[in-house]
This record gives C-alpha cells, structure tokens and sequence, in this order.
C-alpha cells in the first residue's frame, strides 16, 4: 500500500470514481472494502490519517453491548454478536476472547446479571466466544487477585472480544487496496462538485503537496464520523446538526494493576455508564466516560474532572488504588451520536443504532453506530449508494471476507503478532540490516526495522503515524513515545525521502502532541 501510487491513480483524469468516501476511520473503511469487493471503483479520501479520530480511540472491545440489552435494544444487540463472530473468523490476527467478570457486592446482583448474561449468550447462540456462570468469591479473586475483597459476595464471568483499533483499520485499508479500491490520506475534502443540483464529485486537497485536486464520481459517501456535519454544510449550508459529540476518556495503568487475562466490567458508574478494566498489550486500560461536548477536534482533551472519575471509579474496585503518578497515558475520543436521540435523553442511555441518510442532492451520509457492527453500515450503505449511483445492484461478499493479515495462530509470531501473515515480512526486513534490529526504547519491543515497514507498506508519513497508530506506544506509555520520537523520525525520513529539517520538527510536534496525553500536572 503506497501512497505514491494512490495519488497517481488520482491524477487519472479520465477516470471517473463511482464513488467517493469521505473519511478514512471505520466506518469510511468498511465502504471502501464492501464497494470494492463487489467490483465498485471507490476512492476514499481521508483530511488525516486513517483511523486518526475516534475509530483508534476506543475502548478495543468487539462485543454485542451488555448496556444496549439493558435497555432492551435487542434487535442491536443480535446484529452486534453476529459481527463479532465475523470478525472473530475475519480478523483472527487482532480480535481476541476476552472473559470478564461483573463483582457482585450486593445480595442482588449475582441472579440479576447472571439472566442478563444467560440472555446475552442465548443471543449470541452458535457465535458465543464462551457460556456466562456464577462464581464464588474464592474464584473471582483468583481470576482477579488485585479485585476490592473488602463486600465481595462473588461474581458473574461472561465471553465478548477485544481487539486493537488502529492495527485493524490499517489492515482495513490494506484490504480495500487488494480489492481495487484507491485510498489517501492526509487529502482533506474542501468542497463538492454539483452537476445540474446534483453531487457529482469533490474538491480536494493534498496536505502534504498542497495541490488541489477536482474529482467526479458518481456518488459521494460522507462517512466522517464527529464531523458529518462539516460536510453536510458543504452539500447545504442550512441544515440542522444532526451530531451530537459524546466524549470517552481512559487511562492506561500498568499491568500489575490487573494481572492475568480477565477484565472487569461495571454495569453502572455515577453518569450511568458502563466502566471496564481491561487488560491490553501488556498494560492496564480503565474507561470510559460519557462527556458531552460542543465542539469536534480531531484531538479532544481529556477533562481533568474525567480522569478524576475514572480513579475514583478504579479505586473502589481494585485492591490497589491508581494514584495520579500511576498513569501512564490519557487518550479521549469522540463517539458520533444522532442529535434528535440526544435531545431526547441523556448521551449515557442512547443506542448505538446507526443512521443512514441522503440528502436531496444525493449525498449519502453513514453515521452513528459501533465499531463492532462497521460491516453491517457498510454494506447498507452501499445498498443506498448504488442506487444513488445508478450502478447495477451486486451482492455483498463481505460476511465472508478475510481482512488483510488474516492468520490463525499469530501468537507465534511473538512481538510481532499483531502483524498477522504480514509477521514473516517484516521479520524478514528487520533482518535485513543489523540496524534494523535496534529497539527503539528498552521498555518496548517495537524495532527500528518496524518504522521502515511501516512507512513501506503501511503509508505512515509521520512520526505521529507509527508510534499511535502503526504501533500503539502513545496510548500504552506516552513517555517512553517521546523518546523513541528521535529515531523514528530519521527513518521516517530516509524513507520518504523528505528534506533537512523534516526530522526535527517531527520530533517537536509530536512531543507537544504527546505531553497532552500525560496526566495533567497537580492531578
């Protein structure tokens, strides 16, 4: 995957796209994979890097949403269990069985959440990653050693997925590569074309060239996620917001703050929301909360007031409470949701159903929904968008479609597991050169030859690419990123052949990135 390339394809100016995607996390992915696969010809244009909002950002659970059953969304619920079962054949390589346990401290939450999990595995049916049960107290502290024993009566284990976030969005848009779809990133949409009323195309900008481009297609797809509306203006300048901003914030703590390979689940916090402790890479992740927000960014702050929630929250459920200093990394996201729920009733209740929309113009816009049922939304999505199109209706392959990396057994591939097939190459390519070899911090295991690979065959163009998202360094230690920042700059470089002082103030800006995912002085 070559941005090179890509952008060479964009130059054809014969070439008329059938569609256009706008936006390059999820949801925009799964478009391209599902339009390609069935021999559309879609380009995705991405203003950043892919996945650099809220699609890298979240709390890297592939589950059917044990909140969304409380709530009696069942009809979400099926459709989620059943996308993480495709995932889970898909995606072996990033999408994992994780048990987690709900602590039971009062008399009544032993039968009440073992029947709510007893329905979530009736639903879950042949897919189920693993059969909920009641246990002792003696039994949830061996499984969670480092669990507040002090009330503890026992508790309930249930199956869902983890995965890695970033990792399969790359692999994502490997996927839409191999089947013909043209991806860039770092090529912001600044306007769309009309032909007699109706969208027919994009302006767009290269951000790192700064030329501007004008292309057809024959539909365009809006799937960016907090920033639908940024769009929709383009299209009409009047219309209402349709997004309303929820914020969700985590800490990463060490390993020790939960040992082994069990997670805990909170049904209910103080703002109604669910809160996990999930072991991840090595480290500890504590999440997530549930803040609206006003304004979109493309990187949203954490809150001192959210940090200050999710140490409270993780005190009183681990025997060792996390202290300031303890913190690791901070990371926020923002989840997309449909503003006329919102109004409604507070961001805390609402599903994650997703919303499909075409305006009277013809721009087809995707948002809402999860990360688990990205498939699903896409594939409704170009349903839709082929008859926005005019294009001959052809059946969805996707159910079935094996996500770049594709591999059963990629634990064997040690440090390098979650490059899947791709582990064998870049081993090769480590190997290559004696340098290559090098770690890049004594803390981690990620290599000098992984830059290279990454800036290769994985369009990272900067320093930010690899060490958040090509890597997750930022998120699980973003002190030791900071000083890895110097010597994935110069590889960067070398490989993208850019300019004297291209690496240096490389390391400046992503060292004043990275300082805001440090725990705020004085917290």
């Amino acid at each position: 995957m070559n941005r090179d390339t890509m952008l060479a394809a964009v130059r054809e100016e014969a070439r008329k796209w059938d569609f256009i995607i706008i936006g390059g996390g999820a949801t925009g992915l799964g478009t391209a994979i599902e339009a390609a696969s069935r021999g559309y010809r879609p380009l995705l244009l991405e203003q950043s890097d892919f996945a650099k909002g809220t699609s890298s950002r979240s709390t890297k659970l592939v589950h059917g949403g044990v909140r969304y059953l409380q709530q009696g969304n069942i009809a979400l619920v099926l459709e989620a269990l059943k996308e993480r079962g495709r995932l889970l054949r898909n995606a072996p390589h990033l999408v994992k069985n994780l048990p987690f346990i709900v602590p039971n401290y009062d008399w009544w939450e032993g039968p009440f959440y073992g029947i709510g999990l007893k329905m979530y595995d009736l639903l879950a049916g042949r897919q189920g990653f693993g059969r909920s049960k009641h246990l002792s107290k003696e039994r949830t502290l061996e499984l969670l050693p480092t669990l507040e024993p002090k009330g503890l009566l026992g508790g309930v284990i249930y199956h869902d997925g983890q995965f890695d976030d970033a990792r399969l969005s790359i692999n994502m848009a490997q996927t839409a590569a191999r089947q013909g779809a043209v991806l860039v990133n770092y090529m912001a949409v600044t306007a769309l074309v009309r032909e007699e009323g109706e969208i027919r195309g994009v302006v767009a900008r290269d951000a790192e060239s700064g030329e501007q481009y004008e292309i057809r297609a024959r539909a365009v797809v809006n799937a960016t996620g907090v920033f639908t509306d940024c769009v929709r203006r383009m299209d009409d300048a009047e219309v209402p917001n349709m997004i309303a901003a929820s914020q969700g914030v985590h800490i990463v703590l060490d390993r020790s703050f939960l040992p082994g390979g069990t997670a805990i689940m909170v049904p209910k916090t103080d703002d109604g929301r669910v809160l996990f402790a999930i072991p991840w890479l090595g480290r500890t992740v504590v999440g997530t909360t549930d803040t609206p927000v006003s304004e979109t960014s493309l990187e949203p702050k954490p809150l001192r007031e959210e940090l200050e929630f999710l140490l409270e929250h993780a005190a009183r459920y681990l025997s060792i409470d996390p202290k300031p200093q303890d913190v690791l990394s901070t990371f926020a996201g923002l989840r997309p949701l449909v503003r006329g729920e919102a109004e409604m009733e507070g961001t805390a209740a609402l599903s994650r159903d997703h919303t499909l929309h075409i305006s009277g113009s013809g721009l087809v816009t995707i948002t809402g929904g999860k990360w688990t049922t990205y498939r699903k939304m896409a594939e409704d999505t170009i349903d839709q968008a082929a008859t926005v199109a005019g294009l001959d209706e052809r059946p969805s392959v996707t159910a079935d479609l094996r996500i770049h990396g594709h591999h059963h057994n990629a634990d064997g591939f040690g440090d390098l597991h979650f490059y899947g097939a791709d582990a064998p190459g870049v081993l090769s390519l480590i190997r290559s050169q004696p340098r290559f070899g090098k770690l890049l911090h004594p803390d981690h295991p990620t290599r000098l030859g992984e830059v290279a690979w990454a800036a290769r065959n994985e369009m990272a163009r900067t320093v930010e690419d690899f060490l958040s998202r090509r890597t997750r360094t930022l998120l699980l230690d973003a002190r030791a990123s900071m000083e890895m920042a110097p010597a994935v700059a110069e590889q960067l470089s070398e490989d993208l052949g850019r300019g004297d002082g291209w690496a240096e103030e490389q390391v400046r800006s992503y060292r004043d990135l990275a300082r805001d995912y440090l725990m705020p002085a004085g917290s």
